[in-house]
């Protein structure tokens, strides 16, 4: 709650003094040996204690039903811990689930054009269909057409917004950020009554990118700030990916420009499956469910889930699976080839196969 205290300025008093309580019981000398607080921030936590009320914090967040989720907190996003500055504590209405780190970003132009509208929607609902969280920031535009596309297709969406969670930006998507809140989550890492400021949406966009295995980019003028949320995916280390436009359009020049530059051109969402690698640690999306090491694994059949469940890092010939699937020889075949085709499996020596 303390202006100027950042993630990365959190963190170093973090782990200068070991808990919050000893950083807002310091004197403004001792919080000056931390690297970047000056005298200006040392004063400013210095006299937080008396001057900002926690408890009131507190109780607007349970009358509009805000849940704080700490770093340490296991609903908090896996993949968010990855990057070099997460926040210590989300503000989250909604729920947060271990499926969530099987998500993409869907970001683009405010200003869309129906192209970009139908295109995003189209997408999103088809990135929900398959079990990804898609991830946005509630912008007008093509944000709001990717959380609409997941929310009428039955699937899970997650709405990072730059300000705090008392109020809605824009204020006339606040119906769409109730729908979201029900369908996923709303999160911010921002006090509840911080107000929209321009300089808050880059830090906004890093967190969208953070949350996903990879940012897709619809529609983007030359100097979008949706091209900030594909940087901040680069740096992250995400897929990044963009959506071919007309060539006389404005607001898809960001987009070829991504595309010159390496991103993946994207058509249909088996282009972002195919180029998403295997998965840091596997995911469980539901609790009964198989675990899942790459996301091409949400678009298989019954038939190729169930003969790649009995794949693992050990060699097993054709022969075996037939016997442990119970599946017809030419079946066995025909799935083995799929499965090796979309890189889930690895043919060695002797047509015997492990799972990669």
């Amino acid at each position: 709650m303390i202006p100027g205290v950042g993630p990365l300025t959190s963190r170093a008093l973090l782990d200068h003094f070991g808990d919050a309580g000893a950083v807002l019981s310091a004197s403004v000398s001792d919080l000056k040996r931390v690297p970047g607080v000056g005298p200006k921030l040392a004063e400013k936590i210095a006299v937080a204690r008396r001057e900002l009320d926690p408890h009131v914090e507190l109780e607007r967040c349970r009358r509009l039903g805000v849940r704080l989720v700490r770093f340490d907190d296991p609903s908090y996003p896996e993949p968010l811990k990855t990057i070099p500055d997460p926040p210590a504590v989300l503000y989250v209405r909604g729920e947060l689930e271990p499926g969530d780190a099987l998500a993409i970003a869907l970001v683009g132009a405010r200003k869309a054009t129906p192209y970009g509208m139908r295109i995003a929607e189209r997408l999103a609902g088809s990135l929900a269909r398959v079990g990804l969280t898609v991830v946005s920031g509630l912008a007008r535009g093509i944000d709001a057409a990717a959380h609409r596309g997941a929310i009428r297709a039955g699937g899970r969406t997650i709405a990072v917004l730059g300000n705090g969670l008392c109020s809605i930006y824009p204020p006339e998507h606040a119906e769409l950020a109730a729908q979201v809140a029900s369908s996923g989550a709303v999160l911010s890492e921002h006090p509840m009554e911080q107000k929209p400021l321009a300089g808050l949406f880059p830090q906004r966009n890093r967190l969208i990118a953070g949350l996903c295995l990879g940012v897709v980019v619809v529609e983007a003028a030359p100097r979008s700030g949706s091209l900030s949320t594909a940087q901040h995916a680069m740096e992250q280390n995400r897929e990044v990916f963009a959506v071919p436009g007309p060539i006389d359009s404005l607001a898809s020049r960001g987009c070829h420009a991504l595309i010159r530059d390496g991103a993946r051109l994207v058509e249909t969402v088996d282009d972002i499956l195919e180029e998403l690698g295997p998965l840091a640690r596997a995911v469980r999306v539901e609790p009964e469910a198989p675990t899942i090491r790459h996301p091409a694994e949400l678009s298989l059949s019954d038939h190729e889930r169930s003969l790649l469940g009995h794949l693992d890092d050990l060699p097993r010939g054709v022969d075996e699976l037939i016997v442990r699937t119970g599946l017809a020889p030419s079946q066995v075949m025909a799935t083995l080839a799929v499965l090796e085709m979309r890189r889930l499996i690895r043919r060695g020596p002797g047509n015997m196969f492990t799972r990669i």
